[in-house]
């Protein structure tokens, strides 16, 4: 009997025990680390061990764990690395995410699990609209916003006629469907092309050259970029103004100038933020990474590095208790944090509202191509799905 009674005190006294609170916040961050896509991985992850060099490697009281995880640019392998980070690694936000494919794969993992996610750069419309979620967070913007931008670039240009070429998946979709939204001329062509294996594009070009558009819109991020440009020289399509999204940017323009390829300078494309914008946070930031990094950042490491302040804002809201999912949420909705952007807030959706302007290529003082902010062209600008949004 007495034994029977020292086993229950035993139970008794660890059922009473106060549960001893986490002393570390730990954030799975899920993005591209091998192919060819790597490039833009690593600028991500560069921006996110930079924003924890500034942090001095806490928020509030908690120290902070982040464990990077490869989707090697494939949907069931993100899907794969989601679920080891939610169900072995029992991260308590998952963040990331390049691909619209692959964070479409992998929400539902992370969603169903109860768990924060917060998108770096995918901007899905299914996850803008019917498909929102109260936990889900894009600290980026929406698949439509940037392409909409250009669309309005293109009608004060007084283009008549456009030819469109992009990747046949969720996010070239996305970003046709956007330019075609804005662009008040007429589609005189638009070509669907397989992604990510497809790096010829002759037939296509021989195509724009029969339609002769007054312009060629495209969307090929990452090293397809730099190949279809020089494609489209080569072709001899250069009289044809070349507008592009998510084609052109830090991490492609050192190739592009080793290349030599000259005629992208002066070339406009449209975004939220540029390196020389001029608010202290976004200053700071730049100069930070060009000196740890000697590059200048992407907007995928300014996307990166405002997330993880994001996520250090509601931690330091709730004082570190993130059992309390609902006071870490209701804290990340209010964005107190500084942008890099400037200003920062969520819309209904928990997508960006923001402004977007156009951005020129230039050189720098030390003949370094990059980026400069132009225009606004959309002022504080909502998605046109937040209003199917319904949490």
């Amino acid at each position: 009997m007495c034994r029977y009674l020292l086993v229950l005190w035993a139970l008794i006294s660890i059922l009473s025990t106060p549960a001893v609170a986490s002393e570390t916040v730990r954030i799975g961050f899920v993005t591209t680390l091998t192919t060819g896509a790597a490039v833009i991985g690593e600028d991500m992850r560069d921006a996110v061990k930079l924003a924890l060099d500034v942090m001095n490697g806490k928020m509030g009281p908690l120290k902070v764990e982040v464990i990077f995880e490869n989707d090697a640019f494939n949907p069931q392998t993100g899907k794969q690395v989601t679920e080891k980070l939610i169900k072995r690694d029992e991260v308590d936000v998952v963040a990331g995410y390049i691909w619209s494919h692959v964070l479409l794969a992998s929400a539902p993992v992370v969603l169903r699990s109860g768990k924060v996610l917060i998108s770096v750069n995918a901007g899905p419309s299914k996850l803008a609209g019917a498909g929102c979620h109260p936990n889900f967070f894009n600290v980026s913007w929406q698949n439509d916003q940037i392409p909409m931008a250009m669309g309005e670039v293109l009608n004060r240009r007084g283009v008549k006629s456009l030819y469109v070429i992009a990747p046949n998946y969720a996010a070239g979709k996305d970003m046709v469907a956007g330019v075609e939204r804005t662009f008040r001329g007429v589609v005189v062509g638009k070509d669907m092309t397989a992604w990510p294996d497809q790096i010829d594009w002759s037939a296509e070009l021989t195509k724009v050259r029969a339609t002769k558009p007054e312009a060629v819109f495209i969307f090929y991020p990452g090293k397809h970029g730099l190949s279809f440009i020089k494609q489209y020289t080569q072709a001899g399509l250069a009289d044809i103004p070349l507008y592009s999204v998510f084609t052109i940017d830090a991490l492609s323009l050192p190739r592009f100038q080793e290349a030599g390829m000259e005629e992208i300078l002066g070339t406009d494309m449209t975004m939220f933020w540029a390196p020389d914008m001029g608010n202290i946070k976004n200053k700071e930031f730049v100069e930070r990474f060009k000196s740890k990094y000697g590059r200048y950042p992407s907007f995928y490491a300014a996307q990166s590095y405002d997330a993880m302040f994001l996520i250090k804002s509601a931690v330091e809201a709730v004082e570190g208790d993130l059992d309390d999912v609902k006071a870490f949420r209701a804290s990340l909705e209010k964005a107190d944090f500084d942008s890099v952007r400037g200003e920062f807030k969520f819309g209904p959706n928990h997508f960006p509202i923001q402004n977007f302007y156009t951005r020129t290529v230039v050189r720098d003082s030390e003949d370094v191509w990059t980026t400069s902010l132009g225009e606004v062209v959309l002022q504080q600008h909502a998605d046109v799905h937040a209003s199917e949004c319904k949490m």
